[in-house]
């Protein structure tokens, strides 16, 4: 499987490119993100590429971060998504706004992408919850000290709170409690009001 691409961008118009590694012309797919981060045709590239292999066809998509590809990746698990609509999601908004959505359970602004209807946004929303969720403790460094608040919010997380309203439980009991666990009682205190 081809992980990266680096070599000379022989070619691009929007959502495709041709980058030339060594003489072989490789044709790639990419989302208008990364098409505009581009630099111009001649230059040096590398990309980051997922490869799917089909039985009529070898094709590559190509991603100027390793978060654009982990995201287009964890879209392609949504049932009903997959590469076309996948680059459309991440050509019509950012990573951070697309993890925003979700984290606000927002459907709505999902639909504004060309291509995803309000049945599609709310299994986006749904179905993708727990890979931000998830994707956030994944980040967190094992040893790093970690303040009280983010500890508490871990711990609203694991009991079930969206990410959003976790943040919003934390948002109303102030800067008060200094202790994870003071933090987490008030919080659940102010779930139960």
């Amino acid at each position: 499987m081809i992980g990266a691409l680096r070599g000379v961008l022989a070619e691009k118009e929007p959502q495709r490119l041709l980058v030339d590694v060594q003489g072989v012309g490789y044709e790639l797919e990419v989302p208008m993100s990364t098409f505009l981060a581009l630099p111009a045709t001649g230059s040096p590239v590398r990309l980051r590429v997922h490869h799917v292999l089909r039985e009529d066809a070898s094709l590559l998509y190509g991603f100027n971060t390793e978060d654009e590809r982990t995201l287009f990746r964890a879209l392609l698990r949504v049932t009903g998504v997959g590469p076309r609509m996948a680059l459309s999601i991440l050509s019509g908004m950012s990573a951070e706004a697309f993890e925003g959505a979700i984290a606000g359970d927002d459907a709505a602004s999902l639909t504004r992408i060309p291509g995803v209807g309000r049945k599609t946004a709310e299994r986006l929303v749904v179905e993708m919850r727990d890979h931000f969720s998830s994707s956030v403790r994944a980040k967190s460094v094992p040893g790093a000290v970690r303040s009280a608040r983010e500890e508490a919010l871990d711990a609203l997380l694991a009991l079930g709170y969206k990410p959003a309203e976790a943040a919003r439980l934390l948002e109303a009991v102030g800067n008060a409690p200094e202790s994870t666990e003071d933090l987490l009682r008030a919080a659940l205190q102010g779930a139960t009001r």
